[in-house]
Order: C-alpha cells, then structure tokens, then sequence
C-alpha cells in the first residue's frame, strides 16, 4: 500500500519556523519526484516546491514567494522529504501536502499525503 504521511505542521508565530516531513512507503521512492503543495482556505491548492530522484535538483514556485526561506531536501534512505521553513508569514497558512510523482512509458503514477495543517500568527 502506497502511503504517504506529513508531519511537522503546527501553530507558529510570524517570523518562526517549522520543518515538515513526508514519511513515504510502498513504492520506489528513488524513481519518485516529491512535492509540496499548500492549500489555503477558499484558495486552490497550489505547487510551493519540488525536489527531483535522480540529481535532486529543486525547483521553488517563483509565484508563492518562498524561495530564500523555504528548503526542500530529501533522505533516500529513510525515503523522506522534509520541507523547512523559516521567517513565517500569515499568508503562508494552509494545509500542506506533499506529493510523489512519476512517469513511465506515457502513464502518470500520482500519490498524495492526507495533509498538514500550518497556521501562522500575526
């Protein structure tokens, strides 16, 4: 069974920090892009930051502001990608998810984490 499971989330005050984690299993982590996307209330969800299974290269959405002060990275041996943020902003609060993506021969294998939630205070 393919699971993958955030952690990390919590309330925080502007300008703080917290580091999230996406906890993945039942698939080959190593042939896997890995995502973070956030969803804000009444907002759609949007891509934040992306890091790549080969050369983990990133690649930061230049339209949601967080480069300089969010970091992507992953462990290849605990199959994890944690997501550290820092100089919180309010507008930063949503629900972040982390996504495992790859194609193969035309298909799309797609997977989502159920979410965690982020809430910083002005």
């Amino acid at each position: 069974e393919v699971q993958l499971v955030e952690s990390g989330g919590g309330l925080v005050q502007a300008g703080g920090s917290l580091r999230l984690s996406c906890s993945t299993s039942g698939f080959t982590f190593d042939d896997y892009a890995i995502g973070w996307f956030r969803q804000a209330p009444g907002k759609e969800r949007e891509g934040v930051s992306c890091i790549s299974p080969s050369d983990g290269s990133v690649n930061y959405l230049e339209s949601v502001n967080v480069k300089g002060r969010f970091t992507i990275s992953r462990d290849n041996a605990k199959t994890t990608v944690y997501l550290q943020m820092s100089s919180l902003k309010p507008e930063d609060t949503a629900v972040y998810y982390c996504n495992g993506e790859r194609r193969l021969f035309g298909k799309t294998y797609n997977y989502w984490g159920q979410g965690t939630q982020v809430t910083v205070s002005s």
